[in-house]
């Protein structure tokens, strides 16, 4: 290849990779984050200059540390309705103002921002309607704690009961760090409020034939006090819950397959 058509090819790869992170919305969940949200929204503010906070009724000053940034758009709960309802309303405002993509990553520094730019690279490929981050394709190990060991266990059983019952192989269920089609994940109309719109969100995902890949990030833990908070602190009731939304979705039980994996 000549070093003109090089160049000419450079350009258009280029100007293809601007187009999609203009096109591209990167939406925050936020529930009482004070202690990263400044520092994090000027993260990823180095890879996006379209980004959305859905503040879900925080109270410990995280949302007069949001009006400090005036490079962001903000959607407010008046009261924390949950996790899942923030990202449903992110997937509609993403939709309503015509994005193709929206990036999610959650507040609480588990996702590095410098990861950002590999999910645009996945997009330009436009060859998947859910790219996934995982943080067990390949270990790249960030953290400054231990993971819980309930949140690895309770994360490697759900995945598997969902690769048994759907189409997928996933290696990660529950990661937030994802890039979404918009008007593909919109029109799946998610329901789910709490920590399990991710689970609704990979049964509607398979019965509509979305395509589906995952990416390496970091495996990152940071507090060993951040909970769940309430009845989902007691893994059993977690996992109970999840299960719960998994047959919900399906529309029959897999306690029996729950029960197989626990026991192998």
């Amino acid at each position: 290849m000549g070093r003109r058509k090089q160049q000419t090819t450079q350009k258009s790869r280029a100007s293809r990779r601007g187009a999609e992170r203009a096109g591209t919305l990167v939406a925050i969940p936020v529930f009482n984050e004070y202690k990263y949200v400044d520092d994090l929204l000027h993260a990823v503010h180095e890879y996006s200059e379209n980004i959305l906070v859905v503040d879900d009724g925080s109270w410990d000053g995280t949302e007069e540390a949001l009006k400090r940034c005036d490079f962001i758009q903000i959607i407010t709960h008046k009261t924390n309705i949950g996790y899942g309802r923030s990202l449903i309303d992110a997937f509609k405002f993403a939709y309503d103002n015509k994005f193709n993509w929206v990036i999610t990553i959650d507040c609480d520094y588990q996702h590095e921002p410098s990861y950002i730019p590999d999910f645009y690279a996945e997009i330009e490929k436009d060859d998947a309607d859910i790219i996934s981050g995982s943080r067990y394709i390949r270990k790249i190990s960030l953290s400054e704690a231990t993971l819980p060991a309930d949140r690895v266990a309770i994360n490697k059983k759900i995945t598997r009961i969902l690769n048994q019952n759907l189409t997928f192989k996933l290696t990660d269920s529950f990661c937030g760090f994802k890039a979404h089609r918009a008007k593909a994940v919109f029109d799946l109309g998610l329901t789910e409020e709490g920590y399990a719109l991710p689970l609704e969100m990979w049964i509607k995902a398979s019965r509509a034939g979305l395509r589906v890949c995952e990416i390496p990030v970091p495996l990152i833990y940071h507090d060993p006090g951040r909970n769940f908070g309430g009845k989902l602190e007691d893994a059993e009731i977690r996992f109970d819950y999840y299960l719960g939304v998994i047959e919900r979705e399906l529309g029959y039980n897999v306690r029996k397959d729950a029960e197989n994996i626990i026991c192998s």
